[in-house]
């Protein structure tokens, strides 16, 4: 019997962003489900200066910051290599060795330097298939301000929100707090345009808290977006998953164990509750997933998203909050969770992801970009 050939799979973990940790935990999560009889794995660390790494245990070297026994790699950017190389050093100089070929990279980087498209743009260069959505995408997804925009030019509903700079809030933040007062009555929420898992965000509850959260906001981001507080709430989540016709899971609820859904209840202390699927009127619950899908399709996403939404609990009124495409996969997340609720299981979802990544690379395969003569 002829023997099936493995695809050759690159799983690129940690980055430079301040969600490195969360990285190595969806990352662990991912590689425990890349059924051996089925893929050649590749394990590449991308340490918070922005090395790749490579070597045994590569992810448990991260997770203990020991990188002494790890070699850097590169990606070349020239279409013609589709392959990981050992970066050498000498007396004589820096050499490159073959170290594997790819199929199919799967980045599980969240945030800046691998959520946002400049990890896309590479992987596009290098004309490689890859998991999740493109530069377009992926950077329209990441950036809260920019999606807000494009959000409203689709007529789906979204908070009211302010886009301020870092430099505003140094050189007059009286200003930018008089500017957000005028969104509404407190609590205001202040957040890093580009940053997810909940890194940088914080409730408001007056003027010396948003001051307060200004300056934190600004630690994480030049661009800062300042959000209406919706009163008595419900968070719900909704998976979508597919390319150019993506579907949409079931509905999940987030339970807060604190003021709001934080990165410490989301991945340290796991204290949050889900309920999935979220107990919701057909009717809402349809229209929210059908947002969802409106959502995924303006921004051009692909491969995946996590659709979060806000439901105002005393008008019905639907808000989305954000469309994540590289959601959490560790094995608290609500993103396998929901499709697990769904009739997927965590191995089955991962899997189709890489074969998603396939036809999309199919796909930009059959554009041309040479005017013909």
């Amino acid at each position: 019997m002829e023997r099936v050939k493995k695809l050759r799979i690159a799983v690129l973990f940690g980055g430079r962003s301040g969600e490195h940790d969360v990285s190595l935990m969806s990352a662990r999560s991912v590689l425990a489900v890349l059924a051996p009889e089925k893929y050649e794995v590749t394990q590449v660390g991308i340490t918070l200066d922005g090395e790749w790494l490579n070597g045994e245990n590569t992810l448990d070297a991260f997770a203990q910051g020991n990188f002494r026994e790890l070699n850097r790699v590169v990606l070349p950017s020239e279409p013609s290599h589709s392959a990981l190389y050992i970066l050498q050093t000498s007396g004589s100089g820096e050499t490159i060795e073959k170290l594997a070929d790819i199929d199919v990279f799967f980045p599980v980087l969240h945030g800046p330097f691998g959520e946002d498209g400049t990890i896309q743009g590479l992987l596009e260069l290098a004309d490689v298939a890859y998991v999740g959505a493109g530069v377009a995408g992926s950077s329209v997804g990441m950036d809260k301000g920019i999606f807000k925009d494009v959000m409203r030019a689709n007529g789906i509903p979204i908070v009211d929100s302010l886009l301020v700079l870092r430099s505003d809030v140094h050189n007059d933040i009286n200003t930018v707090i008089a500017q957000a007062e005028k969104l509404g009555a407190y609590p205001l929420f202040a957040k890093p345009a580009n940053l997810g898992s909940s890194v940088g965000i914080s409730k408001c509850n007056s003027r010396s808290d948003l001051g307060e959260g200004l300056m934190e906001a600004a630690r994480y981001d030049r661009r800062i977006v300042i959000e209406r507080g919706v009163g008595n709430v419900r968070e719900i989540e909704v998976s979508v998953l597919g390319n150019e016709e993506p579907r949409t899971s079931v509905c999940g609820e987030v339970l807060p164990s604190r003021e709001f859904y934080s990165y410490e209840s989301k991945y340290v202390d796991g204290t949050s509750g889900l309920i999935i699927p979220a107990q919701l009127p057909v009717e809402l619950s349809d229209r929210i997933r059908e947002y969802a899908v409106r959502a995924y399709k303006a921004i051009d996403c692909a491969g995946m998203a996590r659709a979060d939404f806000f439901l105002d609990n005393d008008t019905n009124q639907i808000y989305l909050n954000e469309l994540n495409t590289i959601p959490g996969f560790t094995s608290i997340s609500m993103y396998p969770k929901l499709w697990q609720a769904s009739g997927l299981s965590y191995a089955q979802l991962v899997d189709r992801l890489i074969e998603l990544a396939l036809e999309r690379k199919i796909q930009r395969d059959h554009t041309e970009h040479r005017r013909l003569a």
